[in-house]
């Protein structure tokens, strides 16, 4: 199929895009990579009446480390996070190259963006998850100036963020290391969207785990932490007792709905799986 009518503007700066955005109304969206975009409105699922491509828009391409914390610009590449080593990503945050990998196929790395799969909020994307699992901050911009926004409060249902029709996302931070992190997924081929994803942070010394975060995909609207998981990890010994224990936790704690992917208790099944599967490679980095 063909997308519907739309005008075309290409923006060079962030203060260009966001009064473009400003001028043209909510019907407006950004063009980034438009690796979902593009496919929507291909099917008629998306139908804006004006794109405002950022894709040349400079200085939004970065991996920088501040302190503690990853600063990651908004139209930085799957690929590039995926490729990036130490200095350019710390060993410490490790896990967001590892992540990378499990994002659709080649081509679709090389031209998706950090930003733009934050935008877009698929439950199920690598990124969506590990901004919820650590507590990322999602720098957005508008003709009002700069407001940060924490991911736990980003994600509103399907589709659906916090983001407002004027404001484009021009950063994402990343505000400790997270040496004990791993996320796995499932989907019945590779390159497909996950059934169910799963990523863990854990907090390990002296062969105990002193606690950590669970962060799930695909079990609901958005990417969820399960509080019920994560206390099973506090003063445990690290092994597969720990991490089956855990697994079962998270299990019986969602509530995910079936569709023509998987019934409930299917994506139950992956959930115990994936969530053990998650914590033995976070204790093996």
């Amino acid at each position: 199929m063909k997308p519907a009518p739309f005008e075309y503007h290409r923006a060079h700066d962030v203060r260009g895009a966001v009064e473009l955005l400003t001028e043209l109304g909510d019907d407006a969206k950004l063009l980034a990579g438009g690796q979902s975009l593009v496919a929507m409105m291909n099917f008629r699922l998306a139908r804006p009446t004006a794109l405002v491509d950022v894709g040349r828009v400079d200085g939004l391409r970065y991996l920088r480390s501040d302190g503690a914390a990853l600063c990651i610009g908004a139209l930085t590449t799957h690929h590039e996070v995926q490729t990036a080593r130490a200095p350019r990503i710390p060993d410490s945050f490790g896990v967001l190259s590892r992540a990378a990998r499990w994002i659709g196929h080649y081509p679709i790395r090389t031209r998706g963006t950090v930003g733009g799969s934050l935008a877009h909020a698929d439950s199920t994307a690598e990124w969506c998850l590990l901004a919820v699992l650590l507590d990322a901050e999602i720098v957005a911009e508008s003709t009002s100036g700069r407001r940060s926004i924490p991911a736990a409060e980003f994600f509103f249902g399907f589709l659906d963020t916090a983001l407002r029709p004027d404001e484009m996302i021009v950063e994402v931070v990343f505000p400790r290391p997270a040496p004990h992190a791993a996320l796995t997924e499932f989907a019945q081929r590779a390159g497909d969207f996950a059934i169910v994803a799963a990523a863990v942070d854990l907090d390990v010394a002296g062969g105990m785990c002193r606690g950590g975060r669970i962060a799930l995909g695909g079990v609901d609207a958005v990417p969820v932490r399960v509080p019920e998981a994560e206390e099973v990890l506090s003063g445990a010994e690290i092994g597969d007792e720990l991490f089956t224990a855990c697994a079962e936790a998270a299990a019986t704690a969602i509530d995910p709905g079936s569709d023509a992917h998987g019934s409930a208790d299917y994506r139950r099944m992956l959930t115990r799986t994936l969530v053990a599967r998650a914590c033995r490679e976070a204790t093996a980095v």
